[in-house]
């Protein structure tokens, strides 16, 4: 299983989400009228909807925001699938005032990168027993980056770059600015300025992907909006050549496609469906009175 990123890549968005559901004097009114101060209770984090689960570790920093005195126990594990039969994932015990006002939160979490996990695997079954390996993109919501590329992983996908500083991703644009000859000599010259930094070069058609093929030093070709028959030919070309960069698919790529851009036989086939639109999975919480 994946790493559950660090407390500092989702401490920001847990204190925003907290902040603006109880504002600045940190109120929850309706607990406050409704449930007596020293009121304990028992909530059981479900999931009512068949998916996979993902962010469990942080419903404990969620319950360690509002109240030291919520203790969590996770009855599940990122990564696992369950039919639509309700599955027990979580027993919060604590106080019934604070298990109510961090509800919410803990539950947009679990949901939302659930769906995201579940997005990814619908993705990843779709091409079981090809080359490919189906990736995220950058298209997450602002601080949530770090979170979604670990449900996809936890969904059986697989991360591209994480951001705009640990890959060299060379498009349409940035090599019309960049330009120095032919397509050739531009790729040559970014793969010079790369360092260590790994290449990718964006390219639209079969001659392009002949040039950029015959640049030592590039790791990947984005095969951008290319059919099944012209993807194709470009792997058969990569096959035949000295120079062997990873190959990925990119544009018109949904769960009715996906099997046939597998196997044309590129390695990579990036989805932004996969975190962009990914559908909040159902979870809820059951809670009773102590």
């Amino acid at each position: 299983m994946p790493t559950f990123p660090p407390p500092a890549a989702f401490a920001d968005l847990i204190r925003l989400a907290k902040l603006e559901d109880l504002g600045p004097a940190s109120d929850d009114a309706t607990s406050r009228i409704c449930i007596p101060a020293k009121a304990q209770a028992t909530g059981t984090v479900v999931q009512k909807q068949a998916g996979v689960v993902a962010g469990l570790p942080i419903v404990v920093d969620v319950c360690r925001a509002y109240d030291d005195a919520l203790k969590v126990e996770l009855l599940a594990t990122d990564g696992e699938y369950s039919d639509a039969r309700p599955k027990p994932l979580a027993r919060i015990i604590g106080p019934y005032r604070s298990l109510l006002s961090a509800e919410r939160v803990l539950l947009n979490f679990l949901q939302h990168l659930s769906g995201v996990a579940t997005m990814a695997n619908r993705f990843a079954r779709e091409v079981q027993g090809t080359a490919a390996v189906v990736i995220d993109t950058r298209k997450t919501l602002p601080g949530y980056r770090a979170l979604d590329k670990y449900a996809v992983l936890c969904g059986a996908g697989g991360n591209h770059r994480t951001g705009l500083y640990d890959m060299v991703l060379a498009k349409d644009n940035h090599l019309a600015a960049f330009a120095a000859g032919t397509l050739a000599q531009s790729v040559e010259r970014v793969v010079a300025e790369a360092g260590e930094l790994p290449v990718e070069i964006e390219v639209d058609t079969v001659e392009q992907f002949r040039d950029v093929l015959a640049v030592p030093g590039v790791d990947y070709i984005l095969l951008d909006n290319m059919d099944n028959a012209t993807m194709r030919r470009c792997v058969e070309l990569r096959d035949a050549s000295p120079n062997k960069p990873l190959l990925e698919a990119s544009g018109k790529v949904n769960l009715t496609t996906i099997r046939g851009i597998a196997e044309t036989g590129v390695d990579r086939i990036s989805v932004g469906a996969i975190t962009h639109s990914a559908p909040a999975l159902d979870i809820g919480l059951d809670v009773v009175a102590q």
